[in-house]
């Protein structure tokens, strides 16, 4: 049987991309100290680099829907389950 798969926390992988950004060590060196394979130590680095203007950013996401946006649909179909109530008191 295998080993199992360690799983680290954010804040460990935070910590270490941190000290690859920043160069003081080499790959092979913080490789060794935190017993983590250089690959996937360049990757953490990789997407710490491509989210950092995320993190930066006014605080709102540009993906996010505006509060009309969400609520139009809803108000649709209030309007068509109010005809479809109107509809069926006609018919009864």
């Amino acid at each position: 049987m295998g080993r199992r798969r360690r799983k680290f926390t954010e804040k460990f992988k935070a910590k270490v991309a941190i000290e690859a950004i920043r160069g003081v060590k080499t790959l092979a060196e913080l490789a060794k100290e935190y017993q983590v394979h250089p690959n996937q130590i360049s990757e953490w680095k990789r997407r710490v680099l491509t989210n950092a203007p995320e993190l930066f950013g006014s605080g709102k996401k540009s993906t996010s829907k505006t509060e009309e946006e969400l609520t139009a649909p809803l108000f649709e179909e209030i309007g068509r389950l109010k005809m479809d109530v109107k509809w069926l008191e006609k018919k009864l």
